[in-house]
């Protein structure tokens, strides 16, 4: 953030430079990036946030990029496709916490304990791990409806 405003700031001041300031100015810097051209190796690394620089230049300015010097429009193309597939991976990513319970399994786990009145949650628990299901007593427990008593006692 703090390299996007230093070069956002100064440049805003460029509106108020006389043209012979601003000319010498551009060959001044066409000179120090023919030089740094010469010293640097074939390939740059960039940082994130010189890529962030440079996309939002792209955005606010799209007829400048072609001009650039530094990179293709193909590469900067790519940084943005790898920005929105990191972005919606982080959008998308799983939650922590524990799985929800499959509505199958509270269907057969409520239809079981409907039909056998007399057993609890630690019954229920059993049966359903005989027949394969991976479930805790405590969200049988949980899940088990809520039987009421009958009206009237018999005598």
């Amino acid at each position: 953030m703090r390299l996007l405003l230093s070069n956002v700031f100064p440049a805003l001041g460029d509106f108020f430079r006389s043209q012979g300031s601003l000319q010498v100015e551009f060959i001044r810097l066409r000179h120090q990036n023919s030089v740094l051209r010469r010293r640097a190796p074939k390939r740059l690394h960039l940082t994130n946030s010189d890529r962030l620089f440079l996309v939002l230049l792209h955005w606010l300015w799209p007829e400048q990029t072609r001009l650039s010097l530094l990179i293709t429009p193909a590469t900067l193309l790519r940084w943005h496709r790898q920005g929105f597939r990191s972005y919606w991976r982080w959008k998308s990513r799983a939650l922590p916490g524990r799985p929800k319970t499959d509505s199958e399994t509270v269907a057969l786990l409520k239809r079981i304990a409907r039909e056998n009145v007399l057993w609890g949650a630690p019954r229920i628990h059993g049966e359903l791990l005989k027949l394969g299901f991976k479930i805790a007593e405590s969200t049988v427990a949980k899940c088990m409806p809520r039987i009421r008593p009958r009206s009237g006692s018999p005598s």
